[in-house]
């Protein structure tokens, strides 16, 4: 009669550490799958965003970015090819 209760006991304890390691697993891949969503939902917003600003930049087309262009007058008057007082009018052109 021990015997029989004692290998009760010992399969009933390897059910109970089998069903949790399972369980352990479960979560595991549970917590994985919601890291995998996350990371998919930020590249998606991510996207999203980039979209917007293309957008927002083709739906005004008539704006310059001024620090471009002043970056871009910049250069030319280091490579000499415009003066310093070519490059102060221009500077204002842009800055009125």
């Amino acid at each position: 009669m021990l015997g029989a209760a004692a290998r009760t006991a010992v399969v009933a304890g390897t059910a109970t550490a089998v069903a949790g390691g399972v369980r352990r697993h479960q979560d595991a891949r549970a917590e994985d799958r919601a890291e995998q969503e996350h990371y998919e939902q930020q590249q998606q917003d991510a996207a999203m965003q980039a979209q917007m600003q293309q957008y927002a930049q083709q739906a005004a087309p008539g704006t310059v970015d001024v620090a471009a262009k002043i970056k871009e007058l910049a250069d030319l008057r280091a490579a000499g090819a415009l003066t310093e007082e070519e490059f102060a009018a221009a500077k204002a052109k842009l800055l009125a």
